[in-house]
């Protein structure tokens, strides 16, 4: 395999499997933090889990099946716990790279931002904001407007991103609920493959914060909670 990508979280290989060109995304036991503290919410490595890469494949590997099934379009193809890899169909990205966040309870960078209007735990009615991945910038939200202006985004190509990321997080939330945990926002990316959207990255436990009996749940354990069984 060929390296394309070293990234905080992942690495990304080419691949080729039966003729057909695909990559191969290689988890790895860091997560984004601060301070060797996790949050979902920061663009920065910081901090190191044991266990993390094959918990993320675990997860992953949970809900995109829950999604396909439910008809919605992903990258996903395969995937192998142990080796703590998964093999995903090729997709462009929008831009140089956008984060979708759905938020149901105001928690992190959205009460650092809007905290003179709201108070931490308040309901959120699944909220979607968009971010560009630019680390410099420190991911700055971007505007539907802004997104089509830029050529980024259309229009309609935004009001179909938000209508996924609300069914999608839907799906999770509802799965989440199951084992008596709370889903307060979720990082999801997306892409451009034949012309359609499609559900590209990854759903770990790196990617949420999950709340059970109104306490943070830390990554390995909600991966523990949702694949026991």
């Amino acid at each position: 395999m060929k390296m394309v990508y070293c990234g905080k979280t992942k690495d990304v290989y080419e691949c080729v499997c039966e003729g057909e060109k695909l990559f191969t995304l290689k988890f790895k036991d860091d997560v984004t933090g601060k301070d060797g503290v996790f949050d979902p919410g920061e663009n920065q490595v910081g901090a190191k889990i044991e266990g993390m890469g094959k918990g993320g494949i675990k997860l992953t590997e949970f809900f995109f099946k829950k999604i396909s099934n439910a008809g919605i379009p992903t990258h996903y193809v395969s995937s192998d716990v142990e080796k703590s890899e998964m093999v995903v169909k090729p997709a462009t990205i929008f831009g140089k790279g956008l984060e979708v966040i759905c938020r149901y309870m105001a928690t992190g960078s959205f009460v650092r931002r809007y905290g003179l209007y709201c108070s931490d735990g308040m309901p959120l009615d699944a909220l979607v904001e968009i971010t560009i991945k630019d680390d410099e910038r420190q991911d700055p939200l971007i505007t539907k407007d802004s997104l089509a202006l830029l050529g980024i985004l259309s229009h309609e190509e935004h009001d179909t991103l938000v209508s996924l990321t609300k069914k999608i997080c839907g799906i999770i939330k509802d799965e989440l609920k199951i084992f008596g945990l709370e889903l307060a926002d979720i990082k999801l990316e997306f892409g451009r493959s034949n012309g359609e959207i499609l559900l590209i990255d990854e759903i770990s436990a790196g990617n949420m914060r999950v709340f059970k009996d109104g306490r943070l749940v830390e990554p390995l354990e909600l991966v523990e909670l949702v694949t026991k069984s």
